[in-house]
């Protein structure tokens, strides 16, 4: 059986290159340049029909290493609590205050962004920050 080299996290939203956008700014991720034979985004979207403009965006880890992030617009809001979730990783390794301080500064870096802090979860040693994303999706400053 082969094994699963590569895989993508697709979220539904509303605004697909707002919220790519957004990631791309907390997880220092890029936008890829557009497809082959157009100089600009823009141009690429309005080579397409006006039902498919802004139906979709994507971005990507610099490095390679992380997934392919893809959004995709969907008629639906947001309902419920997302199953699944994103943990950005920013205090591995830290313990107690230290980590504390680590992922506060980031949460306050995106709250400018347009994140939600939802709560602090603390316990003295362990923590995580849960906040929403421009759309509502949960995720947590890990």
């Amino acid at each position: 059986m082969a094994s699963i080299k590569q895989f993508q996290v697709t979220f539904d939203c509303a605004e697909p290159e707002r919220l790519a956008r957004f990631w791309c700014e907390v997880l220092g991720y890029v936008v890829p340049p557009p497809p082959e034979g157009f100089a600009t985004w823009d141009d690429f979207k309005l080579s397409l029909p006006p039902e498919q403009r802004d139906s979709w965006f994507a971005c990507s880890d610099p490095s390679g290493v992380g997934p392919r992030l893809y959004f995709q617009r969907v008629p639906e809001g947001k309902a419920a609590k997302n199953r699944l979730h994103l943990d950005v990783r920013v205090g591995t390794g830290l313990v107690g205050e230290e980590r504390l301080a680590v992922l506060e500064a980031e949460c306050a870096r995106l709250v400018p962004l347009g994140a939600v802090h939802v709560r602090t979860l603390y316990d003295g040693n362990d923590s995580c920050i849960p906040m929403q994303d421009i759309e509502g999706n949960e995720f947590c400053i890990d």
